[in-house]
């Protein structure tokens, strides 16, 4: 969710001391306070105020009964364990406002230098040998070559959200075939140039893959079909891409798949607050259009959807409206291997320069590290204890790299 969740308009407390804070810093006439919630959440061992799910996001909710769904408490970029004290010291991630920053942040899970891989990719590097026979990619991205994708040896196979995965024009006729035969035989060609001879190997990949790929992007008669029948949004076609990938997999051979979609907000959306806008409009109907093509596929067990987002936003309204650049925020993770209906985290005091607090505006510091929530879904993804470290290099600095969402 590129732009900032705003997890403050997504869990809302309901008990009279804890949306009186909530109003208290969100008035009605903030135009971002949120009145009425649904499918509650029970946040473990926290009692002094019960939580709802905001109607806005309503229909992620719905799509996985409440059970399947999981709410990470307050998740994000952290250097250290102790994170308001670190804070207060002046050790923190690297330019942390920053939405181009924070973004890559979340996508490599290291915070405190530039990086050159992300974590889907190097999780994709140690899980490659289950697509050894076929292959195939672990990693397909919606959304063009980004970090989260690029691993170290991994080549991220980038599909099209509409349209074909095909060279035009090379193909149906003897001469267009011809023409196909000689882009072939020129992406074989050797090069002292390391970037030409990368660029012909992604070519002669996707030459390869296309021929696979395809077809099932084309096709008309999948399975799940009706179910995004009348999702039009962006969110919604990338997600339904996915689906149509997941149900071709015998097609594939994929045995292990990474997919990244992404969800970009406006400038007027991000002044409106993007947790308790967007989310009606693409996000929550698209994820149950998801996550019933899951079951419908038979594969809701075996399917894990998760959020990342650059950052969350402040808990006190900006001076023009909306809301600013914060840090800590809430997350979904969903599938029905999620042990769900819980918060895995701590939720937030709300009261601006409180302990939750890294200033005075509502930035709440986060109770667990991006690195912990990457290394819970790489465990039950299949990545091995010793191998953790490698994809999340400052995994040690914290005390767990299990928080036990995942069954």
């Amino acid at each position: 969710m590129f732009g900032g969740n705003d997890g403050n308009n997504t869990l809302i407390p309901i008990d009279t001391a804890g949306y009186g804070q909530y109003a208290a810093a969100r008035p009605p006439s903030s135009a971002i306070n949120l009145r009425t919630g649904i499918a509650a959440a029970d946040p473990a061992g926290q009692s002094w105020h019960a939580l709802r799910l905001a109607s806005r996001v309503a229909g992620a909710a719905n799509a996985v009964r409440s059970e399947e769904d999981g709410h990470p408490g307050q998740r994000g970029n952290a250097v250290a364990t102790d994170h308001k004290a670190q804070y207060n010291a002046g050790v923190r991630p690297l330019s942390l406002y920053s939405h181009a920053d924070q973004q890559a942040q979340w996508q490599s899970s290291i915070s405190n230098n530039a990086a050159g891989t992300g974590w889907g990719g190097r999780l994709a590097d140690k899980v490659a040998s289950f697509n050894a026979a076929s292959g195939f990619p672990v990693v397909t991205s919606l959304d063009g070559t980004v970090l989260f994708t690029t691993g170290t040896a991994t080549v991220p196979l980038t599909i099209p959200v509409t349209g074909s995965f095909a060279l035009s024009g090379y193909g149906g006729s003897t001469a267009a075939n011809a023409r196909l035969a000689a882009v072939k035989q020129l992406l074989t060609q050797g090069s002292a140039n390391t970037f030409v001879t990368g660029a012909n190997a992604i070519g002669s990949q996707a030459l390869q893959l296309s021929a696979t790929v395809n077809p099932i992007l084309a096709s008309t008669n999948s399975t799940v079909a009706p179910i995004f029948a009348n999702q039009k949004t962006g969110t919604a076609n990338q997600l339904y891409q996915v689906a149509k990938m997941i149900e071709a997999r015998a097609a594939t051979g994929a045995k292990r798949q990474i997919f990244f979609v992404q969800l970009v907000a406006s400038i007027r959306t991000e002044i409106r607050s993007i947790g308790s806008r967007i989310c009606s409009k693409s996000y929550s109907p698209a994820l149950k259009a998801f996550y019933d093509a899951t079951v419908a596929l038979g594969v809701s067990a075996q399917v894990t959807t998760f959020t990342l987002s650059d950052f969350g936003r402040t808990f006190q309204p900006a001076s023009g409206g909306g809301t600013d650049h914060a840090w800590g925020s809430h997350h979904f993770i969903i599938g029905d291997s999620v042990k769900g209906g819980l918060m895995y985290g701590l939720y937030p005091q709300l009261v601006l320069a409180g302990p939750s607090d890294a200033e005075t505006e509502g930035r709440w510091v986060p109770s667990t590290a991006v690195d912990q929530y990457g290394a819970t879904l790489a465990r039950w993804f299949g990545v091995g204890s010793a191998d953790l470290g490698t994809v999340f290099p400052n995994l040690a600095k914290f005390p767990t790299s299990d928080l036990g969402f995942m069954s």
